[in-house]
């Protein structure tokens, strides 16, 4: 009897490697295939792409086993992976020389979460006071903020000119009974423009401001696209939290795309070269990040080292805070610093200006 038991061991072992092999090869084909479907057809492709980060290592390690086992499902796996030589780049890169030359402008984005994620005994104001100290410490030459936030009592003129001297800045906020909220921009560079795009149904907005740096004007463009608005620590707490929680991702999902379309006929239109960033919601594996990227290089990619996640609760998986620039305005640095002020961590890239192009 022992000899039959075995073999129907060993021929469940190799159905159920099987079954895995094919089940990750298509997960990763499908991830692969979600920055090129438009979510407002297909929202589920969305997802694909967002679990890429979990299911990458996952089939890599079945691929591993696969050539230990001289298993005929080695070579499925290997073509299932191939693409990834070219996306796993966009969520960790290796450490690499820097290019010549020094920088000449610094950039910063930053998520504040509506100063709301400090330690429990921090006031928001406090917990802002700390921000705007550790932004002031880099001194950066433009700083973009989202869900920025203070008090119906505070002004922001005030308030900005007081944390802040020294720079222009340049916001939109939506005031209600909580307060002030939305998007700010700050430069220390000359500023000869400005200009805002709301989005239909949302609180959410981009922020555009012309900037003139050493060689040229440059138009940022500091958005804050449609969020899950998904709990975590709600998860398990609610009845019928499951239906909820679709309806908030497909209309976040569908939603996005649209915004996009906005902020992209800007750029279109603007009379010079354009930066993108801020807070996307959306993964390197995405349509969003896709129809972004068109016409400019990402920072991370060019000059980060590491993981480049952004958002701290998920930490390393979520990459959702992007600085997109001009292909002639060359990478020197990006950092991600790991400072607690906020549910994502902010970004930060160096350039030093350039019209040799890529």
């Amino acid at each position: 009897m022992a000899a039959p038991e075995k073999k129907k061991r060993h021929w469940l072992s190799h159905l159920s490697f099987g079954t895995a092999s094919v089940v990750l090869s298509v997960f990763l084909l499908l991830a692969y295939l979600s920055v090129v479907v438009d979510p407002a057809k297909a929202w589920f492709f969305t997802l694909f792409g967002l679990l890429y980060p979990l299911v990458l290592p996952l089939a890599a390690g079945l691929f591993i086993w696969a050539l230990v086992r001289r298993s005929h499902m080695r070579g499925l796996l290997f073509l299932a992976l191939l693409p990834s030589l070219f996306f796993a780049g966009r969520y960790v890169q290796f450490r690499r020389s820097d290019p010549a030359g020094d920088p000449s402008l610094k950039v910063i984005s930053y998520n504040v979460g509506l100063f709301a994620h400090g330690p429990s005994d921090n006031k928001r104001l406090a917990l802002a006071d700390s921000v705007s100290r550790w932004l002031r410490a880099q001194e950066a030459d433009i700083i973009c903020l989202q869900e920025f936030h203070l008090p119906l009592d505070v002004s922001m003129d005030s308030w900005i000119r007081q944390h802040f001297p020294g720079y222009k800045a340049e916001y939109y906020v939506l005031t209600g009974a909580n307060g002030h909220f939305g998007n700010v921009t700050l430069s220390r560079r000359p500023v000869s423009g400005k200009g805002k795009i709301d989005f239909e149904k949302s609180t959410n907005l981009a922020l555009w401001t012309d900037v003139r740096l050493d060689s040229a004007t440059v138009r940022l463009y500091n958005c804050h696209f449609e969020s899950y608005n998904i709990s975590l620590s709600n998860l398990v707490k609610k009845d019928g939290v499951v239906e909820e929680t679709e309806r908030k991702m497909r209309r976040s999902i569908t939603e996005r795309p649209k915004q996009v379309a906005e902020v992209l006929r800007g750029v279109d239109n603007a009379p010079v070269r354009s930066i993108v960033l801020g807070d996307f919601n959306d993964n390197p594996l995405s349509y969003t990040y896709m129809r972004l990227l068109r016409g400019r290089h990402d920072s991370f990619v060019k000059a980060g080292k590491g993981f480049g996640a952004t958002y701290r609760t998920l930490w390393p998986l979520l990459r959702i805070d992007y600085i997109l620039a001009p292909k002639d305005l060359n990478a020197v640095s990006y950092t991600v610093p790991h400072v607690k002020y906020s549910d994502h961590y902010p970004i930060i890239a160096t350039y030093y200006e350039s019209r040799r192009g890529e």
